[in-house]
């Protein structure tokens, strides 16, 4: 990871860590992390495309590793990470950009790119495809014990983290998310404790990508990042009066991933309808992809990331 850099951005009223990778005046690539990820999420591809001739910048969003947290959780929401996103571009005097996500991280990309469609070049999502925002289905879709329920109950899911090390929440996450069955407890069961301690880690995740996880969760803490999706979710946005995006996507589909199986999630990739709602979409696969197909299969994924890059740049 010597190749990285690390800087710090002051933008509308707090620091945010920005990683980079690649010549300044090359194409810029931003790289927008879900949960529990953070910016070395993409330390993959940070090297990829910088040795393709672009310049790569990972920040930690608000709230996340080494970033300041927002002033007040309570008001932290989605568009804080979009004007977070065109302040910091603003401030390094950049005009337009690639915008890169997955996970969590999306509904942010997704809204950059609907309010300043002019400053994006083009959108790489893993996993996620574009729909319009609004209450998603599988809230209600999907049991009491749902991950996604039990993490937007106030308290439920501090009570459940804080009886472990931030290293540990984030392994035990890792574990789940990797794995292709939907996270769901039981009635009497915390979603810490589905996770066994002596199940392994995956074996492209090590010990030591753990403890990178760790020790920036250990400063961070998890509660801006439970607002930041989770408790955010059913937020709306009154500007966006065009829910379609116009700029070139590509859509990486890693097939293994628990998230093809919520309610309504993979029958709109498969029935063609995730095109009415991105209308120059492109759609790759990866047979074996997990949830985590950027960090578990680079050799795959990088390819198709640079591919797309070199099209639209």
């Amino acid at each position: 990871m010597d190749r990285i850099s690390h800087k710090f951005v002051a933008v509308n009223g707090v620091k945010i860590h920005l990683a980079e990778a690649g010549n300044e005046s090359s194409p810029v690539v931003v790289f927008v992390h879900g949960f529990p990820e953070i910016w070395y999420s993409w330390r993959h591809q940070m090297i990829a495309v910088a040795d393709a001739g672009f310049r790569a910048i990972s920040l930690d969003c608000r709230g996340y590793g080494l970033s300041d947290p927002p002033p007040v959780t309570e008001k932290f929401g989605f568009s804080d990470i979009v004007d977070d996103i065109l302040a910091i571009i603003d401030s390094l005097g950049i005009d337009k950009i690639f915008l890169i996500t997955k996970d969590a991280g999306a509904r942010s990309t997704f809204l950059f790119t609907l309010r300043h469609a002019a400053r994006v070049r083009g959108v790489i999502t893993l996993g996620i495809p574009h729909t319009p925002f609004g209450s998603p289905k599988f809230l209600t879709a999907l049991p009491e014990g749902f991950y996604i329920n039990r993490w937007r109950e106030p308290g439920r899911a501090e009570v459940d983290f804080g009886r472990l090390d931030a290293k540990t929440v984030v392994r035990n996450i890792y574990i789940l998310f990797s794995r292709s069955e939907i996270p769901i407890a039981a009635e009497n069961q915390e979603i810490m404790d589905i996770v066994e301690p002596s199940t392994p880690l995956p074996p492209w995740f090590t010990e030591e990508d753990l403890s990178v996880y760790g020790s920036l969760y250990e400063k961070s803490g998890f509660l801006n990042s439970l607002k930041v999706p989770y408790r955010s979710i059913e937020e709306a946005y009154d500007d966006i009066k065009d829910p379609v995006i116009k700029n070139p996507m590509l859509l990486v589909v890693a097939e293994k991933d628990y998230v093809l199986k919520f309610p309504g999630m993979g029958d709109v990739i498969k029935s063609g309808m995730v095109h009415h709602f991105a209308s120059d979409l492109e759609i790759e696969h990866v047979p074996e992809g997990s949830h985590f197909v950027q960090e578990q299969f680079p050799d795959k994924v990088n390819p198709l990331i640079i591919a797309f890059l070199r099209k639209h740049c």
